[in-house]
Formats: C-alpha cells, structure tokens, sequence
C-alpha cells in the first residue's frame, strides 16, 4: 500500500497538492480500518472531511469528526483506534496513537513520524503527521442520517449525517465558536451556492445551540439566514482567507469569499 501512496505523491503536481494527497490517503486508510471494526454501525461521519468524502467540497480537510448515532451506541474508541495502529503497522507504517481527551468527546492522534522524509516532502527526518480522530460521544439530538457508499482510495460504506443536518453543524460551528475560522465561511459559501442543499434541519441546531449555551433565541425557518448573516458582519475577512487559503484546491476560489456574496446568498434563503 505504501507504494500506492508514493505513486499518488508522484503524479500531484507540487508540494502542497502532494502533502494534501498524503493526508487524503491516511485518511481514507483510517476509515477503512474504522469499516473493518464495524465503527459504522455506531459512528456517523460529520464535519468537513465528510463533506470532502461524501460530496467532494474542493477544499481539503485534517481531522476525522464523527458523533455517535445514537446516545446510548458503546463508542469502542480504543478497541478501533488500536485496530487502526495494527493496520497501518501492517503495512510497514511506523505509527503511534496520542489521546487527546475531552469531556463528551473521545479523541486521539494518529501519529506518523517520518512518513513525510520518506516521501521527500520534507528534509526532517522526525517530522511527524498527525490526524486527529473524535468522536461526540455526548451528541446532540435530531441528526437527521443516511449510509452512502463511496469509492475515495478504499471502497467505504459510511454512516453519517445527511445534507440538512451537516449544514446545521456548519451554522452551529459559525454561531458557537469565539474565533474565526475560514475554513467554516469556505463551506458555507459552499453548501448556499447549491440551491438543491436543502435548509438547515433545525431542531437538530439548535439542540446543538442549546448544548454549548448559546445565547440567542432558538433559530425558526425565518431567523436563521439573518441570524447568520449579523454574525458575518463581525468576521475579520483577512484572517478568515488566509486561514482556509492552503486547504483550496482551486486557490483562485478566495476571490469569492466575501460578506458581499455570502450575504447575497443567505438573502435567498430568508423566509418571509
């Protein structure tokens, strides 16, 4: 398999393309052996490596979010993240696992020190890679949840969140966080700019909302779009695009990241 992966390295066209195309792979290399334990049964596949995998958003992503489909669903965190240490050990990968524990979320670090020297990508030869794997253990209620089958460097039959719910943890993620991050105004821009994404499904929002203390009135079919919109009018744009910048696989695309056209494009989701 490591030869796969250095014949992907080969045909990316430059340093970034190629270090992107390394993570990519791991990735998909860390959901197949998440499939072979069974983590799909219990696991749903979120946030935007998800987008990436299920709807191919151009944009590349670093961690691997998931959230128990069900409340009550045993995680089996260390079991499969081991599995995961054993798959990569297989094929002659040198790897180690970091936990990364927070309350209501079990998560750790993938390590792979040296990969990125062996790839000549880069001149240290302990330079580590690191993908994060967390699961919501904790999740809040009405996520709406499809299987889809996909084929991105392995074969992968992946539970996750369907379209309506993946937008409200997007909009979740722009109301709640005390930061910016481009990374969240890129897939926005993404997800209004398909008029067929359906509306956020919001009982599921704003129990997420709800969850981390938001403030605000819950959010209705009429509220939402504005609502999201006086949060865009207080983001620092210039951090916001130098943030989500490496991840575009088309950098040009930063052009269109603006309040102007996000505004336009909530503007036509308002319900009057």
């Amino acid at each position: 398999m490591k030869e796969r992966l250095r014949a992907l390295v080969a045909a990316a066209p430059g340093d970034a393309e190629r270090r992107a195309v390394v993570r990519e792979y791991l990735q998909a290399h860390i959901l197949h052996s998440l499939q072979d334990g069974g983590a799909f049964r219990v696991w749903a596949f979120c946030g935007g490596t998800a987008l990436r995998f299920l709807y191919a958003i151009p944009r590349y992503s670093e961690d691997l979010d998931f959230s128990l489909a069900a409340p009550d669903a045993n995680p089996n965190f260390a079991p499969l993240i081991s599995r995961v240490e054993a798959a990569f050990r297989a094929e002659g990968y040198a790897v180690s696992l970091k936990p990364a524990g927070k309350r209501a979320v079990a998560s750790a670090f993938v390590r792979l020190p040296g990969l990125l020297h062996e790839l000549d990508l880069s001149p240290r030869p302990t330079q580590t890679l690191s993908i994060k794997v967390e699961v919501d253990t904790n999740p809040p209620a009405g996520a709406g949840l499809e299987t889809t089958l996909v084929r991105r460097h392995f074969t992968l039959n992946l539970l996750h969140h369907d379209r309506a719910s993946l937008l409200a943890g997007k909009l979740h993620a722009l109301l709640s966080r005390p930061y910016t991050k481009g990374r969240d105004l890129y897939d926005l821009l993404w997800y209004l700019s398909d008029p067929a994404w359906p509306a956020p499904n919001l009982p599921f929002l704003n129990a997420a909302l709800a969850q981390t203390h938001y403030r605000g009135r819950p959010l209705t079919a009429a509220s939402w779009a504005r609502r999201v919109g006086a949060r865009l009018r207080a983001v620092d744009w210039t951090i916001a695009r130098r943030d989500v910048l490496p991840f575009l696989e088309r950098p040009a695309e930063i052009e269109l990241l603006s309040l102007k056209h996000l505004a336009a494009l909530l503007k036509r989701r308002e319900v009057s």
